[in-house]
């Protein structure tokens, strides 16, 4: 893992917040950064959360069925969508 791809830990209030979506099956409307700081802003449905490599991820569905798997510290910003 180079100094550049460094992961930051999220707040636990923050990840708490992704646990309850997805138990929840509340859609998120989230604005992050790929691996190449490409931008995307997207509506997601929330399946779970997982540990690699000492990063976290949250996994979920785009609107066409595409699974995503994010990184935490790419997530700039998330709120419950209002579908």
């Amino acid at each position: 893992m180079s100094d550049d791809d460094k992961y930051t830990p999220i707040d636990c209030g923050l990840y708490s917040e992704y646990e309850l979506a997805i138990m929840h099956r509340r859609p998120l409307r989230l604005h992050w950064q790929d691996e190449e700081g490409g931008d995307h802003i997207d509506h997601v449905v929330p399946h779970d959360l997982e540990t690699a490599d000492k990063r976290e991820y949250l996994i979920a569905a785009q609107g066409d069925g595409t699974t995503l798997r994010l990184r935490l510290d790419r997530i700039l910003k998330a709120a419950v969508a209002d579908l």
